[in-house]
């Protein structure tokens, strides 16, 4: 699907990674429709590219409909918004709980099944994830950020599916460790030795070849990364215990520290 001339809705767009898709997607002639709930950051980066900006909170179901009759013109969208989820399980209020699988989750599912609609009658549109090679293999302190990131996973293939020979394309774009931007960039967290990070410009040049070319999934990390996800989702018990020896679990506490006034 072209890009150039096409309104483009991108949520999450006041974040590191949505900063990046926002300036890539406007440097490809995209009418940008950008939403994010921070609206000191939002309007002025709205302002710079040329775009029209949306205050929502994607964890609100009525915001989320708004946002779909604001932006009822849009072609392309771009689930991008993402809460931080990390720590374990037992640490969180049953209302955060609720409010981080209402964004990670429920808000991409519901914005799909409301814009896919205006899409298959006009005969054309593309649907884009962003996910997480966390959707692939499950890691210490992310039960919760796994069962989002695999159960979008799950929607967005089973959803490519339902699409098929509307003209409509859905696409998965899942990052690895993001050194630049993102959450782990935001929480100051340190990797383990020997693990490559890559920028925020390889995720944004990953979603546009997705849109371009119709890929089903786009896995955007190093080469070990994307084989070790794979084994680890084939052989979880093999991923468990790699994990604990390169020191998974240290990472995940300081995480889950560095967002702990965040989620």
């Amino acid at each position: 699907m072209r890009i150039d001339g096409t309104t483009v809705l991108l949520t999450g767009a006041t974040g590191g990674i949505g900063q990046t898709l926002a300036r890539a997607f406007a440097a490809k002639g995209a009418n940008l429709l950008l939403t994010g709930r921070r609206e000191e950051v939002l309007r002025p980066l709205a302002e710079r590219l040329g775009g029209r900006a949306i205050v929502a909170d994607l964890a609100e179901r009525s915001d989320v409909e708004r946002l779909v009759e604001e932006a009822a013109d849009a072609r392309i969208v771009i689930a991008n918004a993402a809460l931080p989820s990390s720590g374990p399980v037992l640490d969180y209020r049953p209302e955060e709980l609720d409010r981080a699988l209402d964004v990670n989750l429920r808000a991409p599912v519901l914005l799909s099944r409301l814009m896919a609609p205006r899409m298959v009658e006009a005969g054309s549109g593309h649907l884009v994830m962003i996910g997480s090679l966390s959707g692939r293999t499950a890691s210490p302190g992310a039960a919760l950020y796994n069962a989002a990131k695999f159960g979008l996973r799950g929607f967005t293939l089973g959803l490519r599916q339902d699409l098929h020979g509307t003209g409509v394309g859905v696409s998965l774009v899942q990052p690895g460790f993001v050194g630049d931007a993102g959450m782990f960039a935001d929480a100051g967290t340190s990797l383990p030795t020997g693990v490559r990070t890559i920028s925020s410009r390889r995720v944004a040049a990953a979603t546009i070849r997705a849109i371009e070319r119709n890929r089903a999934e786009v896995n955007v990390a190093p080469l070990e990364l994307r084989l070790g996800s794979a084994i680890g989702g084939l052989f979880p018990s093999i991923a468990e215990r790699a994990q604990r020896g390169a020191g998974a679990g240290d990472t995940s506490r300081q995480l889950a520290d560095g967002q702990r006034d965040k989620r």
